[in-house]
């Protein structure tokens, strides 16, 4: 997998991805390893062509000589628990490219527009010394907002012509871009929503030095704008170079709280609570014979009892 060898890094993220007993020692054995890759979130509503700019984004980088790992986070299938779309249809043009690997990842019921184990195949991707690493989300809307947790950058691709731009402009996602992209700007309506997001931007107050978000027109399907796109990103980069450490601690400590809250349940899952008591539990939350507060307390205190 640190050479790059593509079924090495494919069954590594599997192991992750299926909750492997053997992912935590593997990520424990290439954490040393990582830290390296720069990590390019892709976000925004369905339908706004997220795919097919991480295509054309990809084949853009690549003129540069970076090598790429791709994780497109998609819909999960109620019936397999797969990912339905299967982003990796969208970016065959790379499949002959050996420095680039693409992977699909279902969300399985995990919010915020990214799978649990997002974060983990990045750092496969890193060990595995891709210099990029771009994640493109669900599409999940406004509650999208786990990519700025995870990512050094963060990229909101938007579309004009959906009828309604005041609620494309809504808060959440719209308070996590580093870069904005309009794309499919050949449509009607594309210059009036780059006019939507400057006003928008207007009533922020930028200090001396501090990043203020381009907006960038792009025409994803012909690759019109991805050059800018990309110049967008390595100036923020540059831009954010002394800052970027701040951004890693923040990343680390989202992470390390989300999978105590993970071990931690499941801890209590089993070895605190008897079959079935966690259900019983529930009922009688719904019964109102126990408040979620109380049913809670009980459990915690329980669990700081045991020796």
């Amino acid at each position: 997998m640190r050479s790059g060898d593509v079924r090495a890094i494919a069954r590594a993220i599997s192991l992750i991805e299926d909750e492997s007993p053997h992912a935590a020692a593997l990520v424990r054995d290439i954490f040393p390893d990582t830290g390296r890759s720069y990590l390019i979130g892709v976000t925004g509503p369905p339908g706004a062509g997220k795919s097919t700019l991480v295509d054309r984004l990809t084949a853009e980088t690549r003129k540069g000589g970076e090598t790429v790992g791709v994780v497109a986070v998609d819909p999960t299938s109620p019936f397999t628990g797969g990912a339905i779309l299967g982003d990796r249809l969208r970016m065959q043009a790379h499949a002959e490219d050996p420095h680039v690997f693409i992977r699909s990842m279902a969300t399985r019921g995990h919010l915020g527009g990214l799978a649990r184990a997002t974060s983990e195949a990045a750092l496969v991707l890193d060990a595995a010394g891709k210099s990029l690493v771009i994640i493109e989300t669900v599409g999940v809307g406004q509650d999208e907002v786990d990519i700025v947790r995870t990512a050094d950058i963060s990229v909101v691709v938007l579309v004009p012509g959906t009828g309604d731009d005041v609620q494309a402009l809504k808060a959440g996602i719209m308070e996590i871009a580093d870069v904005y992209v309009v794309n499919k700007a050949d449509r009607e309506g594309a210059d009036r929503m780059v006019t939507s997001i400057e006003s928008n931007l207007s009533l922020q107050s930028f200090g001396d030095g501090e990043w203020r978000p381009p907006i960038v027109k792009t025409e994803a399907t012909t690759g019109r704008g991805l050059p800018e796109l990309w110049q967008a990103i390595r100036a923020f980069r540059a831009h954010s170079a002394s800052t970027r450490v701040r951004r890693l601690k923040a990343r680390n400590q989202f992470r390390l709280r989300d999978l105590l809250v993970q071990r931690y349940l499941e801890h209590v899952e089993r070895t605190l609570l008897a079959p079935g008591e966690f259900e019983a539990l529930v009922d009688r939350i719904a019964a109102r014979e126990i408040d979620p507060y109380s049913a809670a307390e009980e459990i915690l205190t329980r669990s700081l009892r045991q020796p």
